[in-house]
């Protein structure tokens, strides 16, 4: 078991990182900043510190959404701002320590008592269930709630399309588990064991070496079985973390007050300062950003910071940028292409595109290098296993329309093509990319008309959708991910591994199911040596990349914001560059 050395590894790479992060962008930030408590604001001071530290409880934190969420039902979702805020409510068998810098990287036990205790091959996990843990009505939390949180997480397509499938890839008989909406047997699947009501043990048919950071995810938030409404039971959401749900409308917002029954003493991760949270969704982006500066909100709940137009009002102003944090998000804006879609179906069509793109032309309309650098790889260079390069080097990063044109002809469509192209509607930086790879591709005779949908109905209905990306030729799609945990692996698998291609809620939007990748991706999550595993990701990036089947764009930075009222604020790199929400309380008693 090394995971400890796994997380050295990241925490390595995260310092270089926010080292060159904190040396740019932040030459004025410690001019005329506003104080907190006492102390004056100074840019980037959230990358490596927690920033207007405070122990007083009270007041109401206060968090804006441009959009809905996939769902805030701990079993549904995978969007990374609901992992952050689900852990409000909810409690994993594992967490990422809520930390300043590298230190945010730890994993450490939450639900559970320790880490969990693997056998030697790494396919069976062990973990024990702290004693005392209170659901919202005051019913203890067991093991068997947790079993049965897995299996309507993973083995529920029909009622639960949105989370990824790692339990139901390598847990033995997962192939052929129905589910606990289908199968009634009381027991459910047999490889998930329950001896007594603190003890969980998972057997797995593969070896699977990050079973920890698997963990942390909120899929292994406890959900007992007669609570359970299938899909409607995001309107009531059994509480087993320090807040529950007073109310939620759904598309509108929601609002979290203090679980009664929440015990500090079972609980070391979470400081539970705020006595109510409110959420409110379908907000202007523009407009958030504006409440944000008004300080009229706390936190901007999607972590992706400020929209491009609205950066000029921090960062002219010194005392405004003083309150900026620019970090890296261990995320990637990439281009997918659908190799099911022609003629992307063709790799040498989508060599095409890899070339006709101008990189420095989407930076530009993202908002240039505070927004995020160029990309090359899939792997951001924040996560492990990351390694320098670039398959389809272009001068300036500006495309190259002779070798776009030449992969056009080996494709046989020497005159180009039209396609479409998708984006989200809420997000106005990406619809501003994708008018950039539009304008890009038309300069080699490549048509792509973009069409917008909702975020929270991206994956679940459209572009993660695979039957309508072919009825409605989705060629191009723009994708932003990062990583489900940090290392190349919690990366790459759900976005290229061809078990990861769902019938919806999916995130391989290229439906990559190449041999190759996948055989790599299951001979490195086998590797108990460190060392080992970090080299097979960097030779997992090169075979996508072969592929052809995604245009890297930008590995994304975020211009995030912290409103004097704010404390307890810090980066988690954990969380995709986001403030970490479980530390976040506010000074507006």
């Amino acid at each position: 078991m090394k995971t400890k050395k796994v997380t050295a590894v990241i925490g390595t790479a995260l310092a270089l990182a926010l080292t060159a992060s904190a040396c740019g962008g932040s030459d004025d930030g410690d001019g005329d900043g506003k104080k907190n408590n006492g102390k004056k604001a100074v840019a980037d001071a959230a990358l490596e510190a927690v920033v207007n530290q405070s122990t007083e409880r009270g007041g109401t934190v206060t968090f804006e959404h441009s959009d809905v969420p996939d769902s805030l039902d701990p079993g549904n979702t995978y969007y990374g701002w609901v992992q952050n805020f689900s852990r409000l409510y909810g409690r994993s068998l594992t967490s990422f320590k809520p930390a300043a810098g590298a230190e945010g990287l730890e994993i450490v036990p939450d639900l559970a008592t320790s880490l969990g205790k693997p056998s030697a091959d790494a396919k069976t996990w062990t973990y024990q269930l702290r004693k005392g843990v209170k659901y919202d009505d005051g019913s203890e939390v067991t093991s068997k709630d947790v079993k049965y949180a897995v299996e309507r997480s993973n083995f529920a397509p029909e009622a639960l399309s949105n989370g990824p499938t790692y339990f139901k890839a390598y847990l033995e008989g997962g192939d052929k588990y129905k589910g606990p909406y289908k199968d009634k047997s009381p027991e459910g699947i047999a490889s998930i064991e329950t001896p007594d009501d603190h003890t969980i043990v998972f057997k797995l048919s593969k070896p699977f070496a990050d079973f920890d950071y698997l963990a942390t995810f909120s899929q292994t938030m406890p959900v007992p079985q007669a609570k359970d409404k299938g899909a409607e039971y995001v309107k009531n959401i059994v509480s087993s973390g320090p807040y529950k749900f007073e109310s939620y409308n759904e598309g509108r917002n929601a609002v979290l007050v203090r679980n009664p029954h929440w015990d500090k003493k079972t609980d070391p991760v979470r400081p539970a300062l705020a006595d109510r949270i409110e959420v409110k969704f379908k907000v202007n982006p523009t407009t958030v950003d504006q409440h944000l500066l008004n300080d009229q909100i706390t936190v901007d709940a999607a972590g992706t910071g400020l929209q491009t137009k609205s950066q000029p009002k921090v960062l002219t102003k010194s005392a405004e940028k003083a309150k900026t944090d620019n970090p890296y998000a261990g995320a990637l804006t990439y281009l997918a292409m659908s190799t099911k879609v022609a003629p992307f179906d063709n790799v040498e069509c989508r060599k095409a595109v890899q070339y006709a793109v101008d990189k420095a032309s989407v930076q530009q309309a993202l908002g240039g290098d505070t927004k995020g650098d160029v990309a090359s790889t899939m792997l951001p260079p924040t996560v492990n296993g990351y390694v320098k390069a670039d398959m389809y080097p272009t001068e300036g990063n500006k495309g190259d329309e002779a070798k776009a044109k030449e992969h056009l002809g080996k494709c046989g469509q020497p005159n180009g093509f039209t396609t479409n192209l998708s984006a989200r509607a809420d997000r106005p930086d990406e619809i501003s990319m994708a008018t950039a790879v539009k304008a890009s591709l038309e300069r080699v005779g490549i048509k792509a008309e973009i069409k917008t949908f909702p975020s929270g109905k991206y994956f679940a209905n459209f572009a993660g959708n695979p039957s309508y990306v072919h009825e409605h030729k989705l060629g191009l799609m723009m994708m932003a991910w990062g990583a489900d945990w940090p290392t190349g692996f919690g990366f790459l698998d759900q976005i290229v591994n061809g078990s990861a291609i769902k019938p919806s809620g999916g995130n391989n939007l290229m439906e990559l199911d190449d041999p190759k990748v996948n055989a790599a991706l299951g001979e490195g999550i086998g590797m108990t040596d460190a060392d080992e595993r970090t080299k097979k990701w960097g030779e997992v990036d090169k075979l996508v990349m072969e592929t052809a089947s995604a245009v890297p764009l930008i590995y994304r930075k975020n211009l995030l914001y912290r409103p004097d009222s704010a404390t307890n604020v810090t980066v988690t790199q954990a969380y995709l560059g986001m403030y970490d929400y479980l530390l976040i309380g506010t000074d507006k008693k």
